[in-house]
């Protein structure tokens, strides 16, 4: 199973700049890098922060671009998103019972999960009762599961990202749900942050993506602002099997020199590998 992980696209009404640059430019060199070389992808999934205002013209946008692209598109919410809106411009997404964009299927063998985190009014991840019921009985209902949302619930050790995680209150039963659920579990993928970060939670390994648009610094010590700038985006590719995954980070927009080298012992000799 092939997997093209996108995230935070942030998209806005045509023509107004997010964080001073061209949103709308960014994903569509995305979209063409897929058209152009994962062909053979099973899923393109965006996970959370589709537009930057949760504007109706930013949704009709994107929906607009999603076209002649090589298999489905799964979206998520993110904290910048309007549920309502996005909702209104795409009517045939699927969603639980309590109107939350939580969504599975199965694909090779594995549910794929796709997690609503967000609530009203608030950069923070939300993650209740209600929610937890329904992603357990998915669980419950699958051999093997593979989970994506827009928010990390576990904090990453930098005081000013953490307080937009999963919130404090609704950690215990993610983790409680997780730790009951481990063994089928192959990974959680997020965004939220625009930058990768990997590591394990509660024994299920986890990895982020960067953003289509302007990436974060990792502050250690910063307890209140969040820092980014204009570094070069990209989005990965998830090449899940049996037994293992492979991540690939993907550098969409660089269009400078490439360097080829064979792989031999010589070509990496003096004075070729030195030229």
């Amino acid at each position: 199973m092939k997997l093209v992980h996108i995230s935070d696209i942030h998209l806005t009404v045509p023509g107004e700049r997010m964080g001073g640059l061209d949103p709308h430019r960014r994903f569509a060199q995305a979209l063409d890098e897929v058209r152009l070389r994962h062909q053979d992808a099973d899923r393109i999934i965006i996970t959370g922060d589709l537009t930057h205002w949760g504007e109706p013209q930013a949704y009709a946008t994107l929906k607009e671009a999603l076209v002649d692209l090589p298999c489905p598109v799964r979206l998520l919410m993110g904290n910048h998103d309007d549920r309502a809106n996005f909702l209104s411009a795409f009517p045939d997404q699927p969603h639980d019972e309590n109107g939350y964009v939580n969504y599975a299927e199965d694909v090779g063998g594995t549910r794929l999960l796709y997690l609503d985190t967000t609530a009203p009014r608030t950069h923070a991840g939300h993650f209740g009762a209600d929610r937890i019921a329904w992603l357990d009985a998915q669980l419950k209902g699958c051999t093997r599961a593979r989970l994506f949302m827009h928010h990390n619930v576990m904090t990453l050790g930098q005081p000013a990202e953490d307080k937009i995680a999963l919130v404090e209150a609704d950690r215990p039963a993610f983790a409680a749900l997780l730790k009951r659920h481990a063994a089928k579990i192959d990974y959680l993928h997020f965004g939220h942050i625009h930058a990768i970060c990997t590591g394990t939670y509660c024994g299920i390994p986890f990895a982020s993506v960067r953003s289509t648009g302007n990436q974060s610094l990792p502050d250690f010590t910063e307890t209140e602002l969040l820092h980014g700038g204009p570094m070069a985006p990209s989005f990965a590719i998830i090449e899940a099997r049996e037994d293992m995954t492979v991540i690939h980070d993907i550098p969409f927009t660089w269009d400078g020199p490439v360097f080829s080298s064979g792989t031999g012992w010589e070509d990496w000799a003096k004075p070729v590998a030195a030229e």
